[in-house]
Formats: C-alpha cells, sequence, structure tokens
C-alpha cells in the first residue's frame, strides 16, 4: 500500500482532474481511499478541485474521525462498500452529468443500470446496480449497499449519482470517468437501435480481465 502522504496528494490530484473536467461541481461529489490505519476521506462541503491534502479527514474503520476537517456526510456509502467488498482500496462518489440521467429515468433497469455498450464499461466497471432513493447522508445508504453483499463493484444512487470503488484511487478514477462515458453513449443513443456485447462477449472479457 502507497504511503498515506502519496495517497493524499493523488486524492488532491485526481479529484481537481475530475471538477476541472466537469465531473463534479461545486461541492458535490466525495472521494475516499485506504491507508494502513484509516481511511482518507475528502471534507464536507469540500470542492473536489480544490482540496488540501493536510485537511483531507482521516477516519477509522469502524467511522470515527481521526483527524482533520470533519468527514464528508456520505461516509457510509464509502465505509459499506469497504466493509463488504473484498479488495476496495477506494471510493469514487460523483454527480457526473450522464450517470446522474440514468439514475433519474423511470426505464432505467435497476438490476443492469449500465448494460454492456463497450468491452471496457465491463473490464472497469462490471454490472451496475440502481440504488433506491434515500436521502444524502441518511446512514440507510449504506445499509442498502451492505446488503447487495459485495456483489458490485459499482452503483448508481437513485436521483443522486453514480458510486464506484477500485483497488486504488486510480483504478476508481478510471472506473467512474468510464462509468461516465458510457452512461454519456446511453443516453446519445436513445432510441436508436444499438448494438450490445453479447453474454458470450461479456463472458470472455471478465474471464479474460478478471475483475479484482
Amino acid at each position: 500500500m502507497s504511503s498515506e502522504s502519496k495517497v493524499r496528494e493523488d486524492i488532491v490530484r485526481l479529484s481537481r482532474s475530475l471538477f476541472e473536467r466537469g465531473f463534479s461541481v461545486g461541492s458535490a461529489g466525495n472521494v475516499s481511499a485506504a491507508v494502513d490505519d484509516g481511511i482518507l476521506m475528502t471534507p464536507t462541503n469540500s470542492c473536489l478541485g480544490f482540496l488540501d491534502p493536510a485537511q483531507i479527514s482521516k477516519v477509522s474503520r469502524d467511522g470515527r474521525h481521526m483527524s482533520g476537517d470533519k468527514p464528508s456526510k456520505e461516509i457510509f456509502l464509502h465505509n459499506a462498500f469497504y466493509e463488504t467488498r473484498s479488495g476496495t482500496g477506494a471510493v469514487v462518489h460523483l454527480h457526473s452529468t450522464f450517470a446522474t440521467a440514468l439514475s433519474c429515468l423511470e426505464d432505467t433497469n435497476p438490476d443492469d443500470c449500465i448494460p454492456p455498450l463497450t468491452p471496457y464499461v465491463v473490464m472497469r466497471v462490471g454490472q451496475v446496480k440502481l440504488i433506491p432513493y434515500i436521502r444524502p447522508g441518511d446512514e440507510k445508504a449504506g445499509q442498502l449497499i451492505r446488503e447487495l453483499g459485495g456483489r458490485y463493484a459499482a452503483v448508481l444512487l437513485e436521483n443522486h449519482g453514480p458510486v464506484v470503488t477500485g483497488k486504488d484511487i486510480c483504478s476508481a478514477v478510471y472506473a467512474a470517468e468510464e462509468l461516465e462515458e458510457t452512461a454519456k453513449l446511453l443516453v446519445l443513443l436513445r432510441g436508436a437501435p444499438a448494438r450490445f456485447l453479447s453474454d458470450a462477449n461479456v463472458a470472455e472479457l471478465k474471464a479474460v480481465f478478471a475483475a479484482y
């Protein structure tokens, strides 16, 4: 595992990149990454484009605030993935435009929000589950994710946005970007006779590019 100072720097650098490219706006979104003795998390009401590595919150694995600014109110979402999905090293929650749009559409498949349109969404994200609407910051959201038993690396929060995990902060950010770009394609292709990958295509990708 990388040193804590390196992880802090990576959170700042990658969060700024997400902000500058419009994947988050204002104080929307939050990012966390695991370190040896806890979890680093962006502070509540902070902007992903202007983080200070020293002010990033540090919490224990059971959610106790250890140092830095107060953690994001969405800490329950992050902790639920760390607790239930083996290998989770980072969690990225965004309000990115097209993934959030899919979370608002009535005909989005709750069991497969991001169908296999490209090989890279299969390789980097996998199947995405829709989580019923819960008020932001409500601990019930964490419970709903725990009930999934770690079967999904990413979810869409209904009328809210995506939450994506990875083995480390880079992997989680890349997966979140892939999900958003695929969501954009799905919105652009709505009403057109789109071609999706077959079950055999998906099975081959899973076999060759095994998830973490």
